[in-house]
């Protein structure tokens, strides 16, 4: 069934088109036509007035956590959070159990999406055979497969060696490899930066200098080989000045953030225990600004979640025995245009493109972007609306969350993908 979209504020960082307009998503799938005063009575009309239209969002980096995990999440309960949070593309990491090192488990992923709530899932294969970092994967079955870049996230790649081999063969395949940047050596299963907080509750920490030393190793492999890197997660300030180093000399680094390391200091930890506990750990107010200031120049591509859902038992731990990770697919648009574009940092603009061409260009999928002939992958949004973050109403299966009970401005209307409607927000919320 033909949609149209009318009288939005559309915003286009692709070609840099912004103003309210009509959109219209022909039967296929595909926009047909973007203008004024649109009319066609074979279409659904949605009423857009007030309210802002994207391409819809790309998040690359989630945990789907099946196979193996699925009492902490599924690919189904994932996607129904990723459209509720207005993402229609999102790409999972391979660390599940078995881990999708070879093409028959991304095939399973594949499988498993279609069945899913219509959401896009991109599978990201692994670097390692069972991310063990002694040998690597078969890029080009993978590839083949359907996986759209490597990582062996949560478990990084200590080996330089083999590091620079998988640059080389990813870059021979058209493939992103993205980092997990820390030296296990010395952060070990820590749960809290090194610093003023670690030493306050006599616990180990988990030292700045662990990513950047990674982040500084894999930067000058990537000059060296020409390989694709994408660093994951990136958390400090030396981390950000490197990435702006190697940018200038040319080197083909990107690299993303999320919301917790451009809102919360470490001193979330003493207020909120485990549910402020992630890898890497949140930073000092030095390293937050140095990560605003990174998304504001441009040094920071791309806004992710590393949506990480855990079951509430798990999180209810002791700080240094839960597991590390937050949920965020349902509250990362709101959390970015609450600290970043009500604040004055980005422009709405600037703030959509790291959420969604950005990313899906790193990934090289055909996603991201909203322009005639493109896939109807849209977001409706209302900027202002103001709303307090419940993890009870949450689709997902992850409840844990720091941001609870936080009001945030930013609230998803609709998320449509290749044209169909696969959230709509209820009128009672």
């Amino acid at each position: 069934m033909k949609l149209l979209i009318r009288q939005g504020r559309l915003i286009d960082p692709v070609a840099g088109i912004g103003g309210v307009m009509d959109i219209l998503v022909d039967d296929s799938g595909y926009v047909e036509v973007i203008g004024s005063n649109l009319a066609d009575q074979a279409a659904q009309v949605i009423d857009a007035r007030g309210l802002v239209v994207c391409a819809g969002l790309v998040d690359m980096h989630v945990h789907l956590r099946e196979p193996g995990f699925e009492y902490k999440e599924t690919i189904a309960t994932g996607a129904q959070a990723a459209a509720r949070g207005g993402f229609t593309s999102v790409a999972c990491m391979p660390n599940t159990a078995p881990v999708i090192d070879t093409p028959e488990q991304v095939q399973l992923i594949l499988e498993k999406a279609q069945a899913a709530c219509g959401v896009h899932v991109w599978p990201i294969g692994a670097v390692t055979v069972g991310q063990h970092g002694q040998a690597l994967t078969d890029f080009a079955a993978l590839k083949e497969a359907g996986a759209v870049a490597l990582s062996d996230d949560g478990v990084p790649v200590q080996n330089a060696n083999l590091v620079r081999d998988g640059l080389i063969l990813a870059a021979r395949h058209g493939l992103t490899l993205l980092s997990h940047c820390e030296d296990a050596e010395m952060v070990k299963n820590y749960a809290v930066n090194e610093g003023r907080i670690s030493r306050q509750l006599r616990l180990p920490g988990r030292p700045a200098i662990a990513e950047e030393l990674m982040v500084a190793r894999d930067a000058m492999l990537a000059e060296e080989t020409g390989g694709a890197l994408h660093i994951c997660h990136i958390s400090t300030a030396r981390s950000v000045a490197l990435v702006r180093r190697y940018k200038k000399k040319g080197v083909p680094i990107t690299c993303e953030t999320c919301p917790q390391y451009f809102t919360f200091t470490e001193e979330e930890v003493l207020r909120q225990g485990s549910l402020a506990r992630v890898n890497p750990p949140l930073r000092t107010q030095k390293d937050v600004d140095a990560i605003v200031a990174g998304l504001k120049d441009g040094t920071i591509d791309a806004i992710a979640t590393d949506h990480a859902p855990h079951a509430a038992e798990e999180k209810a731990r002791p700080l240094t025995d839960a597991p590390s990770g937050m949920v965020g697919l349902e509250t990362s648009l709101a959390l970015s245009l609450t600290q970043l574009y009500h604040t004055g940092v980005l422009t709405l603009s600037d703030l959509i493109g790291k959420m969604t061409i950005n990313p899906a260009c790193i990934l090289r999928v055909n996603r991201g972007r909203l322009s005639i002939g493109a896939h109807a992958d849209i977001l409706i949004f209302d900027p202002d609306e103001e709303w307090v973050i419940d993890p009870d109403q949450f689709v997902s299966k992850g409840r844990n969350t720091p941001f609870g009970g936080r009001t945030v401005k930013g609230r998803v209307k609709y998320t449509i993908v290749d044209g169909e409607i696969v959230y709509q927000e209820r009128k009672d919320g």
